[in-house]
C-alpha cells in the first residue's frame, strides 16, 4: 500500500477526525485485531454476529493507532488517549469500499474487473498472468472477491502498480453493482451464465442480468469482453454503448478458438485466431474449457495492447490458485483437486479431464452441488449421465444431494462401478480399501462439503 496521510483517509472514508494528527501516515489496512499493529488502520467492522469494535483494545496492545470507527463509545475512548488517531465515520464497511474507491483514484492504474458462473477465478490468474509480462500487475488473492475482500485487495496494492485485476463474486442481484462501483473497471469480463446461486436469482436470466451489473459504469471508451454461446452472451442480447468483444468457437467470434486437444492432466493445447493472427497455445492445466476461460484472458490483454503471441508465451508459466483442478501425487496416486467449488457445468468439464487422463483406473469422488434450488435433482442427474459417458472405472457419489448423482449415472452404468456415500465421514472410513497405486482420482464438489478432506487424506496415505 501507498502510505496515505490521516487527512487523506478523512478524506477517502468521508468522515470527521475525531483525535490525532492529519499529517500522519499510516502503511497498511487491518480488519482483523489479532494482526493490526504499528504502522496500520485498523477498520472494526460490524457483522451479523459480531461487532469487531470490541477488540479495539486488542489492536492498541498491538501498537496500531489510528482507527476509523462508527461507534461513538469507541471514538470517545481513542479520543480520550494520547496520540490515537480516530476518525469517525457512520458505517466502518462503507467507509473501507469508499477508501479503496479514492485509493484507486491515487493510484491511477488501468482496471479490469472479472466475473461469471464458473472459471472467473482462473480466467482472473490468466489475465494477471499475461498482464504482468509486461505490467506491473495486481489481483485480488484466493476468494477475496467480495463487498469486503476486493476493497482489502485494493487498499494493498502497491504505489508501483499499473494494472489491477480484480475478480467479482455474487450470490444475489446488486453485489456486482456494488463492487463495480468501488472499482469503476476499465474493462469487464464475464466467462459464461451458468446455474451457480440460480436458488437465489430464480432463472439463468436473473443470473444473467445480476452478471451484466459489471457494465453499469460503462460509458463509450469501456470494454466488455465474453465467452460467447448462444443463449445468454452474444450480441443480440448485448445491446452496448460500449465496446463488446467475443471469444468463442462460433466462427464470428472476435476470438475464435479451434484445434483444441485435451491431454488431460498434461494439459491442453489450441489456436486462438483473432484478424489476421492466428496463434498456437499450449496450456500446462487440465481441462478443455480452460481453452475458452484463455481465450477471454488473451482477449483483455489485447485491450492492454499485447499480441496473441505474447499471451501465449505468458501463459506457458501459468500457476492457477490452488484446489482448481490442481494435480497432486501421493502413493503412486494421481488427484486431480478440484474441490474449491462445483456447478453442473464445471462438474462435467472436469470429468472431461479425468476421461482424458491416462492411468490404470480413473476414479471420480463427486461431493454435493448447492444452490441450485427446485433444479438440483435434475441437475445432479445430468451430472451422473455425464459421468457415466466418461468410461470411469469408479464413479464415488457423496452427500445426500449426490445421490441423484448415483441414480444418474446408474441408468447406463454397470452397478459394479458405482458407489454412495451418504456421509463423507463414512467414505474417508472405507477409502483405504477403494483406492489403490495407478488410480487416477478426480475429487469435486460444493465448498461446503469440504472435499478437501479427502483429498488430504489421500495425501496423507501411506504406501500399502
Amino acid at each position: 500500500m501507498k502510505k496515505m496521510h490521516i487527512r487523506q483517509i478523512a478524506e477517502g472514508v468521508k468522515g470527521m477526525i475525531r483525535s490525532g494528527n492529519a499529517e500522519d501516515q499510516v502503511t497498511g489496512i487491518s480488519t482483523d485485531s489479532r494482526t493490526a499493529g504499528e504502522g496500520d488502520l485498523f477498520f472494526p467492522l460490524i457483522g451479523e454476529r459480531f461487532d469487531a469494535h470490541d477488540f479495539i483494545p486488542q489492536a492498541m496492545e498491538r501498537g496500531c493507532r489510528s482507527f476509523v470507527v462508527s461507534r461513538k463509545d469507541s471514538a470517545d475512548m481513542l479520543a480520550a488517549k494520547e496520540g490515537m488517531n480516530v476518525i469517525q465515520v457512520v458505517d466502518t464497511t462503507r467507509a473501507l469500499q469508499d477508501l479503496s474507491s479514492y485509493y484507486l483514484g491515487v493510484l491511477g492504474i488501468r482496471k479490469i474487473a472479472v466475473t461469471g458462473s464458473t472459471g472467473k477465478t482462473t480466467t482472473r490468474d490468466m489475465i494477471r498472468c499475461i498482464l504482468s509480462s509486461r505490467f506491473r500487475t495486481y489481483s485480488n488473492e484466493g476468494n477475496f472477491n467480495n463487498h469486503i475482500g476486493v476493497p482489502l485487495t485494493i487498499l494493498s496494492i502497491g504505489e508501483d502498480a499499473e494494472m489491477g485485476v480484480f475478480e467479482m463474486g455474487m450470490d444475489k442481484a446488486g453485489e456486482i453493482h456494488t463492487l463495480v462501483d468501488i472499482v469503476r473497471p476499465d474493462v469487464g469480463v464475464i466467462t459464461n451464465i451458468g446455474v451457480s446461486h440460480i436458488e437465489n436469482l430464480g432463472s439463468r436470466e436473473g443470473i444473467f442480468k445480476a452478471k451484466m451489473e459489471i457494465t453499469d459504469f460503462f460509458d463509450e471508451e469501456s470494454t466488455l469482453i465474453v465467452y460467447e454461446d448462444d443463449e445468454f452472451l452474444n450480441r443480440d442480447r448485448i445491446n452496448t454503448k460500449y465496446r463488446l468483444i467475443t471469444a468463442g468457437k462460433n466462427g464470428k467470434c472476435d476470438f475464435i478458438v479451434s484445434h483444441l486437444e485435451d491431454m488431460g492432466i498434461d494439459g491442453i493445447r489450441f489456436m486462438l485466431e483473432h484478424d489476421e493472427e492466428a496463434q498456437m497455445f499450449e496450456l500446462s492445466v487440465p481441462g478443455a474449457h480452460n481453452a475458452y476461460n484463455a481465450a477471454v484472458a488473451a482477449a483483455a490483454a489485447s485491450v492492454e495492447g499485447i499480441t496473441l503471441k505474447e499471451a501465449a508465451e505468458a501463459l506457458k508459466g501459468l500457476e492457477l490458485t490452488d484446489k482448481r483442478l490442481t494435480v497432486r501425487t501421493n502413493d503412486g496416486i494421481k488427484v486431480i483437486d478440484d474441490t474449491y467449488n462445483a456447478s453442473p457445468y464445471s462438474m462435467k468439464s472436469a470429468l472431461d479431464a479425468l476421461a482424458s487422463t491416462n492411468g490404470i483406473r480413473k476414479v471420480a469422488i463427486l461431493g454435493d452441488m448447492y444452490e441450485l434450488g427446485e433444479e438440483s435433482p435434475r441437475f445432479h442427474k445430468e451430472v451422473g449421465r455425464h459421468a457415466a459417458g466418461c468410461s470411469l472405472d469408479l464413479l464415488i457419489a457423496v452427500g445426500k444431494l449426490s445421490a441423484d448423482i448415483r441414480d444418474g449415472a446408474l441408468e447406463t452404468m454397470d452397478s459394479d462401478k458405482v458407489m454412495y456415500f451418504e456421509k463423507k465421514e463414512d467414505f474417508m472410513k472405507e477409502m483405504n480399501s477403494i483406492i489403490d497405486r495407478g488410480d487416477v482420482i478426480l475429487v469435486k464438489g460444493s465448498n461446503g462439503m469440504g472435499m478437501f478432506d479427502i483429498v488430504d487424506l489421500i495425501m496423507e496415505r501411506q504406501e500399502q
